[in-house]
């Protein structure tokens, strides 16, 4: 199970940066929809919390 999940990383480790170098601009998408996606989520939890509270 632990030599498997090795293998699987550092397929995925690969498969990144071969993303990286050959397509920069694409990754940078990528990367801004994920950190969007997770301030939106901050930001509902935030609200949630507010809602709570009042």
């Amino acid at each position: 199970m632990g030599q498997a999940r090795k293998i699987v990383l550092y397929a995925v480790a690969v498969f990144v940066l071969y993303t990286i170098i050959t397509s920069p601009a694409r990754a940078a998408d990528l990367v801004q929809v994920g950190f969007e996606g997770i301030s939106g989520a901050a930001q509902g939890v935030g609200e949630f919390m507010s809602e709570l509270i009042n």
